[in-house]
């Protein structure tokens, strides 16, 4: 398990866990990070992070992409 910032390009990984205060951890589950959802790394600068979820492509910053954990998918 490790955080999505430290994610490589091309990698498919899986929503382990979402950490971080109330608001914060609603803000992701509404853009769709919640535990068990598939997310493929498509571009990464600095820890900020582009991803395809649910068909859609997301770009978190590197604050946010520490507090999702993940797993190999």
């Amino acid at each position: 398990m490790f955080p999505l910032a430290m994610g490589k390009v091309g990698e498919e990984v899986m929503v382990f866990r979402v950490s971080g205060d109330d608001a914060t951890r609603q803000h992701l589950a509404d853009l769709g990070f919640v535990p068990g959802t598939l997310v493929s790394i498509i571009s990464q600068n600095n820890g900020d992070v582009i991803v395809n979820l649910k068909e859609s492509h997301l770009a978190i910053t590197k604050k946010l992409a520490e507090k999702i954990m993940v797993q190999p998918g």
